[in-house]
């Protein structure tokens, strides 16, 4: 398993004042995927001139706002399961994953409480 991308992402029902912040500190949005999961979910990748890069997903279900880490895989399937022997648990369930045309992905918290955005991106 490869780890393609590994980078904060902070998820907010008020991420567009979070988008505005992190534009005056040099942060440019470079892409955005709009209702993840068919839930009115949407994600921005923002990066500054040295390359450093954030995720901020708009999630309105957030009682307050949550730090996690976005950790893009070249196998979904390995990563799982190597977070699982280390005691991480998917939020949702060992059956629900998150998948679209273009991605799978779940939050795994660890047993301490920190978080990771587990995400393989799909190619043809």
């Amino acid at each position: 398993m490869k780890i393609t991308t590994f980078n904060p992402m902070i998820l907010s029902k008020n991420a567009d004042e979070i988008i505005e912040v992190f534009g005056e500190l040099g942060f440019k949005p470079r892409h955005q995927v709009d209702n993840i999961d068919n839930k009115n979910i949407s994600s921005v990748c923002l990066k500054d001139a040295n390359g450093l890069s954030l995720d901020v997903a708009q999630v309105e279900s957030m009682a307050k706002d949550m730090t996690t880490i976005r950790m893009n895989v070249s196998d979904f399937d390995e990563a799982y399961e190597l977070l699982k022997e280390r005691g991480f648990k998917n939020i949702r369930d060992d059956e629900h994953t998150v998948e679209s045309e273009s991605a799978r992905s779940c939050l795994m918290i660890a047993p301490t409480g920190f978080s990771i955005q587990l995400t393989q991106h799909l190619k043809d």
